[in-house]
């Protein structure tokens, strides 16, 4: 049996098949289009040489002064205290040090901040007091200059080295520094205590100078003394406080060590300005350095009115030592020596 569909029937069906399709399209893609919101453009990062610049452009600021200082060959306290606008003081409380302590090349110090800093920062830190202190009284003081030793400073003052020493708790092993401010008088004494201990005395100097006959090292270093003082002109007396200087430090020997850092013929110390190690273990700088000085120190042609004084004084004003007699004792086997070798 064959069935027949009428054209009716067929369009009726069709037509809902096509809406059906139409509204559903809608209800699906018009809501997407109407609510989706609107993105902004996207920028582009910067980046390569953009990059680079943008990430050095920075604020410039100051740089901080350094707080350390590593010692190089021929450093002195004094020299790295003005270079770094400080005082000696100052890098002694900074690390601990003192007057007669040793640095040495490589080591590292603590600079400890400028006067100005520290000066400041005392001012900020210390309360105000009610009413200004009027000044103490106080004896005029003078400032080191480079060059200057304590002998040329009492001399210039008219006052005695012993003095000097008394008004600066000074010793004959004291070391003085450029800027450093001395009295010349001793600040009023404290009331004295109702008992007073004596302090033991110290044991007299037994040092002696025997009669010596020279070896061959000694006889060479002998001459090489008299050679350089003939050399610069300096008088006999001159060459023969020199030798027994050299006799009284080392036994004339070129001795490579002695008392804390001191070394050579006349045991000049690197700490207080005579050299580095190396330049004072060359007797021909030591024995030049001995008569005509350093930048630091004063040799002997530096010492104002020397042949005028006496033979131990002369040499102490170079030596600065704490047995400044046993000079003296050499000085007629010097006068010796120099006849012989000279």
């Amino acid at each position: 049996m064959t069935t027949t569909t009428s054209p009716r029937r067929a369009l009726c069906l069709a037509v809902p098949t096509v809406l059906l399709t139409t509204v559903a399209t809608a209800l699906v893609a018009t809501p997407a289009q109407a609510h989706t919101p609107a993105r902004a453009p996207l920028t582009a990062l910067p980046t390569g040489a953009v990059a680079a610049a943008l990430s050095a452009r920075s604020v410039p600021t100051e740089l901080a002064p350094p707080t350390h200082y590593t010692v190089q060959d021929g450093d002195t306290l004094w020299d790295i205290a003005r270079a770094h606008g400080t005082s000696v003081a100052a890098l002694y409380a900074a690390n601990g040090l003192g007057s007669d302590s040793i640095i040495y090349p490589g080591q590292v110090l603590a600079l400890g901040g400028s006067a100005e800093t520290a000066s400041a920062s005392d001012s900020a830190s210390a309360p105000a007091p009610a009413e200004a202190a009027a000044p103490a009284a106080d004896a005029a003081g003078y400032d080191v200059v480079a060059g200057d030793t304590l002998w040329s400073i009492a001399h210039a003052h008219g006052i005695t080295l012993a003095e000097l020493y008394a008004a600066n708790a000074l010793s004959p092993d004291s070391i003085i520094y450029p800027g450093q401010t001395l009295r010349f008088s001793a600040p009023a004494p404290a009331p004295a205590p109702a008992a007073v201990d004596v302090a033991p005395q110290p044991a007299p100097d037994t040092y002696t100078a025997p009669q010596v006959v020279l070896d061959d090292v000694q006889t060479a270093n002998a001459q090489h003394i008299i050679r350089v003082g003939r050399e610069l002109g300096v008088s006999d007396r001159g060459i023969a406080i020199a030798l027994a200087t050299a006799m009284v430090e080392s036994g004339l020997v070129n001795a490579p060590s002695g008392d804390r850092d001191s070394i050579g013929l006349f045991q000049q110390r690197p700490s207080t300005g005579w050299g580095t190690p190396e330049q004072i273990a060359d007797a021909d700088y030591a024995i030049r350095a001995f008569y005509v000085g350093t930048p630091h120190t004063n040799g002997l042609l530096d010492i104002p009115g020397w042949e005028g004084l006496g033979f131990s004084e002369a040499a102490q004003d170079v030596q600065i030592s704490a047995f400044p007699a046993r000079y003296g004792l050499w000085e007629p086997q010097a006068d010796g020596w120099l006849a012989a070798l000279g």
